[in-house]
């Protein structure tokens, strides 16, 4: 065989299999280095705000194991053990799911090992002692302390701001759009009370405005199907730049809306159920049938929140059951109405 021949079956096997449907390929590194190497960590003197924290959590009962900076950004950090007594979740995180600390518990006290430590943030108030908040680390918190421990490994941030970024940090328990839209707007609710920053200032904490109104919504109606909605409200959504009191307002009167839509939705619902039309994906159905950006041309001006609700109000009052047919569903697919 020719050496042609040769290169040419090397080059067909060098090019990439195709990815499954909906993978995309992860990202190459960049090629240029970032952050601290491991001997830069510790070889600054921190600045006092981080000397002080150092000494304050001895105070409280802690023991400081090392100070140093983490290495992309290079933030300092403290890495310390806290008595546990004086650990507490953030308190506008979800609620703990029972099978995921049970779980934790089996494994660490199978292994007798506590290996991954909590982030914190130290937390003092003038109408109670000092607390570390975790962001991410009630599970394991919870664990432990069903386990009998005394005290838990924390990296604790100087940075009062990251008992905030919940949903940036959180990576022990993936968030279900509920949890995440309930953290969002208690942790909404919080942040207004403590100073006027506008809400799009805290994009990153909040992660996607329309959260902010499917949190109101959950708060109101615990089984809302948000799912149904999130799709065509995350594209017609955005950050508000009122600050966050005044624009709380404004969500709440979204809400108020996308709760009037929902019945209308419902009820439909029912009149397909009546048919005696049954799939998890009825509600999802009846929302793409009245999605007013379903089928809208791409050079068409974006609509606002408020119009898409409007055209959506007025869609599913004009649907029709009786021109809906099995087929119609079978073909529609969607996310499924409990699955949340």
């Amino acid at each position: 065989m020719t050496l042609s021949y040769h290169i040419a079956v090397a080059e067909k096997k060098a090019k990439k299999a195709p990815l499954p449907k909906g993978a995309r390929r992860r990202r190459k590194p960049t090629g240029a280095s970032t952050g601290l190497a491991a001997s830069e960590l510790q070889a600054a003197a921190p600045p006092g705000v981080v000397a002080e924290l150092h000494q304050v959590i001895e105070q409280d009962g802690g023991k400081v194991f090392s100070i140093y900076r983490e290495p992309y950004g290079g933030h300092w950090l403290v890495f310390a053990a806290v008595p546990i007594e004086l650990v507490e979740p953030t308190p506008y995180q979800r609620n703990l799911s029972d099978t995921h600390v049970r779980k934790l518990e089996a494994v660490i006290g199978k292994i007798g090992r506590f290996l991954d430590p909590i982030i914190a943030v130290r937390i003092a108030k003038p109408d109670h002692a000092a607390k570390y908040w975790t962001p991410n680390g009630n599970h394991r918190l919870s664990a432990m302390r069903t386990l009998g421990a005394k005290s838990v490994i924390a990296i604790v941030v100087p940075e009062a701001a990251a008992a905030y970024q919940i949903l940036a940090l959180n990576t022990e328990k993936a968030h279900n759009l509920r949890e995440k839209a309930l953290e969002v707007i208690r942790m909404y609710r919080e942040l207004a009370q403590l100073d006027h920053a506008t809400e799009d200032a805290y994009a990153l904490e909040f992660e996607e405005p329309v959260l902010i109104t499917l949190g109101l919504c959950y708060e109101e109606r615990p089984r809302f199907s948000g799912g149904a909605y999130h799709p065509v409200l995350k594209r017609v959504d955005e950050f508000l730049q009122k600050p966050l009191h005044a624009a709380l307002i404004l969500r709440q009167q979204r809400a108020k809306t996308l709760l009037a839509l929902d019945d209308l939705i419902v009820k439909q619902v029912e009149a397909l159920k009546a048919m005696g039309l049954t799939s998890p994906y009825l509600k999802s159905f009846v929302v793409a049938r009245v999605n007013p950006i379903r089928f809208r041309p791409k050079d068409a001006p974006a609509l606002s929140f408020d119009d898409a609700l409007d055209r959506m109000m007025q869609a599913a009052q004009k649907f029709d059951p009786d021109k809906i047919k099995m087929d119609d569903l079978a073909k529609s697919g969607g996310i499924a109405d409990d699955s949340e």
